[in-house]
């Protein structure tokens, strides 16, 4: 599979609607990003982040508690 497909196949979701997936504040996502924490693309002055990215981030957060 070309990796234009592959992108072509990919949701990418707004920085205000990941902090609200999230119910976090927007500058909250924008940090994340900016730290490597989540990976975006910039598509002009905003930037887009793959849904399956966020998703995985939240799986991968979960605490176990006793």
């Amino acid at each position: 599979m070309s990796t234009e497909r592959q992108l072509g196949e990919v949701r990418f979701l707004t920085v205000a609607e990941v902090a609200t997936i999230m119910r976090v504040s927007k500058m909250t996502v924008y940090r994340m990003v900016h730290a490597g924490e989540l990976p975006a693309i910039r598509v002009g002055r905003s930037f887009r982040v793959p849904e399956d990215e966020v998703h995985a981030y939240l799986r991968g957060s979960y605490v176990d508690t006793a």
